[in-house]
């Protein structure tokens, strides 16, 4: 699985915004998919920064959250019990955009170092030692796992996307990049937004998605975005999803080029969606909402 990740770290010139995560009920079958905008139930609340929701599995997800030092620490939720579990406790760093890896055995992070280093941490779910990977690479903003590997957005002038297929072969996939990094379920294929040819839709700024082929190191269009959006994720391997604003969007992409509104969310006290992701079983998604308050 692959997530899309933020990092929120000054010296990289991200801020920490107040922030909430929700959780949806959504249905796919024969029919299409259907998002139940009423259902729309908040799981944390506080006014600091809860956000980088991923599910692990059908009923549990990882998210980030601040506490009242100002630290981040990756904690998992339980949604059948209402639970909250820390998986990371570490006072002089900082944990942003936890996934489960592959093997199942840890969650990962980009960890803010206490030298202020930007890499890709490994955390046993039994508590044990947590472990670092890609030593060698960093300051990392964003990753996203396909299998075994994660493919990582690398802060720089420019940013780079690269794929490291050994230690000695850090593939740049491309650069000037989206932070929203997929793997396409079902195929070899990193999804990413290409921000070098930005075209206006509508009024809005719009890039392309570009699909990257581990297999022969090859880079394939699927059209445009969602004009005005950045972050995405894949209901299956044909549909996927985009948020503009306070609106949830689908697109067909083996259809055609057109975005549908499967949601809106008008909450009080908040503003647009800023972050998205959605349950193998698709009957969940998860969106943070920007408070105002």
């Amino acid at each position: 699985m692959l997530l899309s990740i933020m990092l929120f770290f000054k010296p990289a010139a991200f801020s920490q915004e107040a922030s909430d995560v929700f959780l949806v009920d959504a249905k796919k079958n024969i029919l299409g998919f259907k998002v139940f905008s009423s259902s729309i139930e908040k799981i944390t609340d506080s006014k600091r920064y809860d956000n980088q929701p991923k599910f692990i599995n059908d009923s549990q997800l990882v998210f980030s959250s601040e506490d009242d030092t100002g630290n981040v620490e990756a904690i998992l939720y339980t949604w059948e019990k209402d639970q909250f579990t820390n998986m990371t406790r570490t006072p002089n760093k900082s944990e942003f955009s936890p996934d489960l890896t592959s093997c199942g055995q840890y969650i990962s992070t980009v960890t803010v170092e206490e030298d202020s280093s930007q890499r890709i941490w490994l955390y046993p779910i039994n508590f044990g030692e947590p472990e670092l990977l890609y030593d060698d690479i960093q300051p990392v903003g964003y990753y996203g796992w396909h299998g075994e590997t994660a493919a990582l957005f690398v802060i720089g002038e420019p940013n780079r996307l690269v794929f490291p297929y050994g230690r000695e072969d850090i593939h740049t996939i491309a650069q000037n990049t989206g932070r929203s990094i997929q793997k396409r379920p079902g195929t070899d294929e990193v999804i990413f937004l290409d921000k070098n040819n930005n075209i206006v839709v509508d009024g809005k700024t719009t890039f392309e998605l570009k699909a990257f082929h581990t297999q022969t190191r090859e880079i394939t269009s699927l059209g445009l975005a969602l004009g005005g959006s950045e972050d995405f994720c894949w209901v299956d391997k044909n549909n996927l999803l985009m948020a503009r604003g306070k609106e949830l969007y689908l697109r067909r992409v083996n259809k055609g080029i057109e975005w549908e509104k499967v949601g809106t969310f008008t909450i009080p006290g908040y503003g647009n969606i800023s972050r998205l992701s959605i349950s193998p079983d698709t009957k969940k998604i998860a969106i943070v909402l920007e408070r105002l308050d």
